[in-house]
């Protein structure tokens, strides 16, 4: 669907013919999902329910419609469900309205799904924290964004839709070289890892640091980004089968953490320890980071992928991450001379800041010296597909949701040529084996 300049009526016949599962794309509480608060997701006009005492809407109104991903309940991956919200989203001052064409798949909707992430509120919900897509309407006072502007958008939550509504502030002009999918491959993951290593950990040419998941959407991009500086040793842990990719990537010394002891690995190859240690896992594995650092080395906890082993919440591994959770009191710290830091994007409050570093990245990318790699792509209707491959940690780079519906034609076109073919292969097989009746079972056959 590209529909950037489609009327609403285009845009809403296009959506219905690609609706054909399901009554469960129409739930009967839309109405009450469509109230919950966020700043990317608002309400759709009331207008498409009305009521004997409002006046009529406009036909082009009552039949606009689009796709939403919502999360149903916690669990797992069938309760994030695809469906269809009725109503155009009205603007407000300083907002837009985005026909989204790619949204980011981020390790908080997988905690998330599992009521894990307090920064979502409770089901049901649209979540969703960046995406791209083209500009089609402007809200009042809005002066330096214009229709058809490409952007790509960082929000809490409520962008896995095909529209959204956003405050323009929350919109990024994109490069004209960049894609849908590396725009929305961009926000979350960049940000993170350039604010730890240059905001928090101040890392210098000639250090040493370890990555944890360094082929996932952060390890990746703070790779790219210590590249900027002279002489970074990158220790990196991933599974075996990734380690080509990151090595090239910039990887140093790429770590097999399923097979070996990371921790004795580093120590083998620098026995000093090392400058800083980027730590998304949790529990455990912080304090063996927190061994790992030298002297004024500093330790920055952003995650805890510990608590995720299975696609339901798993009350075993959560309870065993908390009991295992680094503590410390400063007086150790002082005799120890290391610093340990945490970092959450979602409770970052300085816009400023963020708008300043969004604008540098953009510039790093203009300037070919970070690029963020694609994974792979899924509509809207293979969420779970693509929530099990980031779950599984089978993905090397970013993964990334399409709300293009996806045309079935593809497969049923590609699957009934091999059955011909072994078809084929039978007949010739029967047809040797005849003496007789050749001809005739030829004839049949043309």
């Amino acid at each position: 669907m590209s529909g950037e300049e489609a009327p609403a009526r285009q845009q809403q016949e296009s959506a219905e013919e690609k609706t054909e599962n399901p009554p469960t794309e129409e739930p009967p509480s839309e109405a009450a999902q469509e109230g919950e608060p966020s700043p990317a997701e608002e309400p759709a006009d009331e207008p498409a329910a009305a009521t004997p005492d409002r006046a009529p809407v406009a036909p082009d109104e009552e039949v606009f419609s689009y796709r939403a991903l919502f999360l149903t309940g916690y669990g797992g991956y069938d309760k994030v469900k695809l469906q269809v919200k009725k109503g155009k989203p009205s603007l407000k001052n300083a907002e837009v309205l985005v026909r989204v064409k790619a949204c980011g798949l981020n390790f908080a909707e997988l905690l998330g799904r599992q009521g894990m992430y307090e920064l979502l509120p409770s089901p049901p919900v649209t979540p969703g924290m960046e995406c791209s897509g083209v500009i089609e309407a402007l809200g009042e006072e809005v002066t330096d964004r214009k229709v058809g502007d490409r952007v790509l958008v960082l929000s809490r939550h409520g962008l896995w839709q095909e529209v959204v509504v956003v405050p323009a502030s929350q919109t990024f002009i994109m490069p004209e070289s960049m894609s849908f999918e590396e725009a929305a491959a961009l926000p979350v993951n960049y940000l993170t890892a350039y604010m730890m290593l240059f905001e928090m950990a101040n890392v210098r040419a000639g250090q040493s640091i370890l990555i944890h998941m360094a082929a996932g959407g952060v390890g990746i991009a703070a790779t790219q980004l210590c590249q900027l500086l002279e002489d970074v040793t990158v220790f990196g842990t991933a599974s075996a089968s990734k380690h080509e990719t990151i090595s090239q990537g910039g990887v140093t010394h790429p770590i097999d953490y399923r097979t070996r002891d990371y921790a004795e690995e580093i120590r083998k190859i620098s026995p000093k320890g090392l400058d800083v240690v980027l730590d998304p896992l949790g529990g455990s594995d912080t304090q063996k980071a927190f061994s790992l650092l030298k002297p004024m080395g500093t330790l920055i906890v952003f995650g805890a992928a510990n608590c995720v082993t299975g696609q339901k919440k798993n009350l075993l591994a959560v309870a065993k991450t908390w009991y295992n959770q680094f503590t410390i009191n400063t007086l150790r710290l002082m005799h120890a001379n290391k610093a340990v830091c945490g970092f959450h994007l979602g409770y970052l409050s300085d816009e400023e800041l963020i708008t300043q570093t969004m604008t540098r990245l953009l510039e790093l990318y203009t300037q070919g010296k970070i690029k963020p790699r694609i994974d792979s792509t899924y509509h809207f209707e293979q969420v779970g597909d693509a929530m099990r491959r980031m779950h599984e940690r089978n993905n090397i780079g970013k993964v990334i949701l399409l709300p293009e519906p996806k045309k079935e034609e593809e497969k049923p076109e590609s699957n009934p040529e091999p059955a011909e073919t072994e078809d084929k292969k039978e007949e010739e097989k029967d047809e040797n084996k005849m003496e007789t009746g050749t001809e005739e079972v030829k004839r049949e056959e043309n």
